[in-house]
């Protein structure tokens, strides 16, 4: 015998601990949904997306009982037969299935002369051949390949296992030529990558603070404006009494003056609180640890940001230096994200295209040098600061010399306007410029509301087109599953094999990524597998372990392992308090085969998901069922398996 190595073995330790994260789930995706009133012929339709899945148990269970219950097509019978027999060979029927074969094959409800009855004759005839080495296979052949494509395609994937004989190896180099063929097809590298991408949500973004000013804001600039008018207006009226004409002319230099200097003063002012503000918000922030649980919503957020952030630093710069001069706009932009969306329960999944989208446009604003440009924008002209200034220099000059001359004219009654009008003034000015700063901030921050809703809404939209042809299900399914086929073609060919050499074959996928994402109702799939391939001939059982990346389409073959039979002691699936399955394989020796089929933690139900449904669906996608029932009964027979097999079978 040839071991699978000199101790214990575990396929998973390439992939090392995958950890638990939360995965992508389609919501939106109702592929394996069903309403509970559903008629035979939408429980048919279902079973066929099942097929389509991989799903063969649960397609057969749906289609099966579609046509009992009165949904007799020809399309219906043709995919009942192929759901029956799928990936598995005569030996592996129970009795029960045996008798549904010869009972759906006796009926040949063959009533139609479309592309779906020629199909169904073909799979008639492919079935009676099985046991017939006499049948013609040049005109079996010709029959397939006369198909239509749909059909031809379908027979292929499904009854390559089943056949025996030279007709079994026929009909395997058809469907491996047919897999090379489409494995890749579809822009499988362009598109797969989107499978694991979730339904993106709505950008969001921070309203503008609304103006609040309080009540008694107002009320002191009305009460202190009226005041300084009335004081000021009766300092005039003193010159004009007194006939105080150079004093008069001063004093209309000083309201003058006093306009210019409001004006000009409070837009200097704005400007140097707004930049003020900008500062405070693109400055250097102070690393702080974050108080958030592990895996919730707020370490989910940051996590993204501090990944985007360290992923897309500008060309030419080093990534310490980036983000220690971003770490103020890290802070702000990740505040806003967290306030925004926290209490909407959408994932940061969702939303971390916002997030990525958002720090590319702070690298390209560095690249640009436009991302400290506001303090360019907002710094104060010097005209604005003169004029604000010289105004300021005529209020005075002009005030004191007109209240001179009304003090010369009427002492007391000047006196007590003059202390009115720096009183009111002073009030009045302090209340309208905190009332026109307020009102200022908010036209620019809704301003630049506008301005970046308007760019996260395109970026937004360019982001659902790029997801427009994301694969579904059944494409993810099809590709996993040409995948396989290459893989059992290099055994074939490694240990010089024919199919018909082939008593059954069995596949185990596990995951080798953290990357996961399914459809409501469907089971996860992975960017990255690891494939176990067990191969049963008469002289025992083949091994290969492979590494299968989806996106890319790429296969290694890590380990190959010979042993007989005989030294096949227990197979098994273990299942941990945490809800993680193990299968394992042992062998007399005491060495171990363990293969991590499901991690912990994979219920994330949706609506109308029942408990366990999850699990379920990602063990029967895997073939971890398959293989449990052809392992299991090498493990208790040895060889005597395969020889009560085909006695049942030959029944």
């Amino acid at each position: 015998m040839t071991a699978p190595g000199t101790s214990t073995t575990n396929i998973a330790e390439d992939s090392a601990h995958i950890g638990v994260q939360a995965g992508t789930v389609h919501g939106d995706v109702h592929t394996y949904m069903m309403s509970a009133d559903a008629s035979p012929e939408e429980k048919f339709e279902l079973g066929v997306r099942f097929l389509d899945g991989g799903r063969t148990g649960r397609a057969w269970t749906l289609i099966d009982e579609a046509v009992m219950n009165g949904y007799s097509t020809d399309r219906a019978h043709f995919y009942r037969l192929l759901a029956l027999v799928s990936g598995r060979t005569r030996r592996e029927l129970s009795k029960e299935e045996v008798a549904a074969l010869g009972n759906a094959q006796s009926r040949r409800p063959v009533t139609g002369d479309d592309e779906w009855a020629e199909g169904l004759t073909v799979v008639h005839r492919l079935l009676d051949s099985a046991q017939r080495p006499e049948a013609d296979l040049r005109v079996l052949t010709k029959e397939i390949d006369a198909l239509g494509a749909r059909q031809h395609t379908l027979i292929l994937r499904h009854l390559e296992s089943f056949l025996e004989g030279p007709l079994k190896d026929q009909v395997w180099r058809q469907a491996w030529t047919l897999a090379e063929a489409e494995r890749m097809a579809g822009s499988r590298v362009d598109r797969v990558w989107k499978f694991f991408q979730p339904t993106p949500a709505r950008p969001r973004a921070r309203e503008p603070r609304p103006v609040v000013i309080p009540p008694s804001i107002w009320v002191q600039a009305v009460a202190a404006t009226a005041v300084f008018a009335a004081a000021t207006v009766h300092i005039g009226y003193l010159l004009v009494q007194a006939g105080r004409i150079s004093a008069l002319l001063a004093y209309l230099l000083s309201v003058i003056g006093g306009f210019f200097c409001a004006r000009d003063g409070a837009e200097w002012r704005f400007r140097v609180v707004r930049r003020r503000a900008k500062d405070k918000t693109y400055g250097t922030a102070r690393q702080r640890e974050s108080n958030a649980p592990p895996g919730g919503f707020v370490r989910n957020v940051d996590r993204r940001f501090d990944y985007y952030f360290a992923k897309y630093v500008p060309r030419g710069v080093d990534r310490e230096v980036w983000l220690a001069a971003t770490a103020g706009i890290r802070r702000s932009m990740r505040d806003e994200v967290v306030e925004v969306y926290r209490e909407t329960r959408v994932g940061a999944e969702r939303f971390a295209w916002l997030i990525r989208h958002r720090v590319g446009e702070v690298r390209a604003h560095w690249e640009k040098g436009t991302l400290w440009s506001y303090r360019e924008e907002l710094a104060t002209p010097p005209t604005t600061k003169a004029v604000a200034v010289l105004g300021f220099a005529a209020l005075v000059a002009g005030g004191i010399w007109a209240m001179g001359g009304a003090v010369s004219a009427d002492p007391l009654s000047a006196a007590r306007s003059a202390l009115l009008v720096a009183a009111g003034g002073w009030i009045a000015a302090r209340a309208w410029l905190r009332i026109v700063l307020e009102r200022r901030r908010h036209a620019a921050d809704a301003l630049e509301y506008e301005q970046n809703q308007k760019a996260d809404e395109a970026a937004f939209t360019r982001w659902r087109a790029k997801l427009a042809d994301k694969p579904g299900d059944g494409e993810m399914a099809t590709w996993l599953d040409c995948d396989r086929k290459m893989l059992l073609n290099k055994a074939l060919r490694h240990y010089r094999l024919k199919m018909s050499n082939v008593i059954a074959h069995a596949f185990i996928e596990a995951p080798a990524s953290s990357a996961r994402a399914r459809v409501r109702g469907g089971p996860w799939r992975y960017k990255k597998y690891q494939l176990l391939l067990f191969l049963l001939t008469a002289d025992g059982i083949r091994q290969l372990t492979a590494t299968l990346d989806v996106e890319r389409g790429s296969l290694h073959v890590r380990q190959r392992a010979n042993y007989r039979f005989e030294v096949v002691a227990a197979v098994r699936v273990s299942q941990a308090d945490d809800g993680g399955r193990t299968f394992e394989l042992t062998l007399v020796n005491g060495e171990d085969v363990r293969l991590r089929v499901l991690e912990p933690g994979m219920e994330e139900l949706q609506q109308g998901e029942l408990p366990g449904t999850v699990s379920e669906a990602t063990l029967d996608a895997s073939g971890i069922h398959h293989t449990l029932h052809v392992l299991e009964g090498i493990a208790a027979e040895g060889k005597e398996w395969i020889r009560n097999t085909d006695a049942k079978g030959a029944a």
